[in-house]
């Protein structure tokens, strides 16, 4: 009698993703892609995490993925438009943190938003603690290779560059060209010469924010956005008292928008056969597109 082989579990296991990698868009449900990218990230979810699904039917076969830095509107039109049923958004849908729907209640926005994802069948799902928690943090890792900055980054201390000596003034040019910005905020005399600086991208909070000011190997800290009675008062204050120190502020969206271009790249690498398109969310505070339009 012909014996069968069996595979170990742990070998079976391989032979199944290795097939499921290869699978075809439309085989793959959106709770799939979702578990294969929680385990790529080599990160523990948080017990309260804001990863969670923020509309539509985990069920729904996939049709393509569309990485965002928020999921605004507009960038639910394109990715209905363009046949991306799944969303990766890495923040809120719904206008807070938790996407808590109640605090707004029937509002009209609101309903519009959740009416548009039902009635074209996406799937929106929000990648934010894992992707942070992922070594190296996911949103840091693009924003840097964004600026061209891997070279200058300090070995051990991914937060930390020691860039060329220039002045505050170039370095705020050098950034908007770089992100391709408009506005940022600046505390500080931009004849001043720089070249150590912290980045710091998102909204870390006052406590982290003022612990990389403090530090005597930081000149300037590069970040999202600050409550401006919080980090910005500080950074008037250090410099009143005559600390060589300064802040720029780029706004959240664009110092985290190149970590979800990036997210869309990494992707394309773990789901070969899957359309994954990048979607700018753009600036709020640029001129507003007409509706529909992009």
């Amino acid at each position: 009698m012909k014996k069968t082989m069996r595979l170990p579990a742990r070998c079976l296991g391989l032979v199944l993703l290795a097939a499921n990698l290869t699978a075809p868009a439309q085989q793959l449900t959106a709770r799939q892609v979702i578990e294969r990218i929680k385990q790529a990230t080599g990160a523990e979810s948080p017990a309260q995490t804001v990863d969670t699904f923020k509309g539509g039917d985990p069920e729904e076969k996939v049709t393509g993925i569309a990485t965002t830095f928020l999921d605004t509107y507009a960038v639910l039109q394109q990715a209905a438009a363009d046949g991306h049923n799944l969303i990766i958004t890495h923040e809120p849908t719904f206008y807070t943190h938790t996407d808590d729907k109640s605090i707004l209640g029937n509002d009209p926005v609101q309903a519009q938003k959740e009416a548009f994802v039902r009635d074209h069948h996406l799937v929106v799902w929000r990648f934010h603690d894992l992707w942070h928690l992922r070594n190296p943090d996911g949103i840091l890792e693009g924003v840097t290779a964004k600026l061209g900055w891997e070279q200058f980054q300090v070995p051990g201390q991914p937060h930390l560059f020691k860039l060329p000596q220039q002045t505050l003034g170039d370095l705020e040019t050098n950034l908007k060209q770089q992100l391709g910005a408009e506005l940022f905020r600046v505390v500080g005399d931009r004849k001043m010469q720089v070249s150590r600086v912290a980045l710091l991208p998102g909204a870390s909070g006052e406590v982290k924010q003022v612990e990389f000011l403090e530090r005597d190997d930081v000149e300037v800290l590069v970040a999202g956005e600050a409550a401006e009675w919080e980090t910005v008062e500080y950074a008037r204050d250090a410099i009143a008292e005559g600390r060589h120190k300064a802040l720029i502020l780029v706004g959240h969206e664009v110092s985290e928008e190149p970590g979800m271009e990036y997210c869309a790249k990494w992707l394309q690498g773990l789901f070969p056969g899957v359309p994954v398109e990048f979607l700018k969310a753009g600036s709020p505070f640029a001129a507003v597109p007409a509706h529909g339009s992009r």
